[in-house]
């Protein structure tokens, strides 16, 4: 996993962080619970990815990345948002996101 945010540059990076940044938010071990991803999209072009972790007792946190703005939003298992993180580096291949 990347160390900190500012070492994100691929989507690979970009997963393991959210992965394991929302696995903290509720003491999750990571290596128990999978992360989805869904492509967002905007006239036929990325926009986004939209991350969930499914917990125990019906927990689910969530994330999204916003292309245009780079940027991480964190939603906890009420759905209320509590961190936003600005990524100091473009990910790279912005075309060769993953497919959903």
């Amino acid at each position: 996993m990347p160390a900190t945010v500012d070492e994100v540059q691929t989507f690979d990076e970009l997963r393991q962080f959210v992965h394991e940044t929302l696995c903290a938010k509720e003491n999750l071990v990571a290596n128990e619970f999978a992360i989805t991803e869904v492509r967002l999209t905007r006239a036929g072009e990325l926009c986004g990815l939209q991350f969930c972790v499914r917990g125990p007792r019906s927990v689910r946190l969530a994330a999204i990345w916003a292309a245009d703005r780079n940027a991480i939003y964190l939603y906890d298992a009420k759905g209320q948002r509590y961190s936003k993180i600005l990524l100091t580096r473009q990910i790279a291949a912005l075309r060769q996101a993953p497919a959903a």
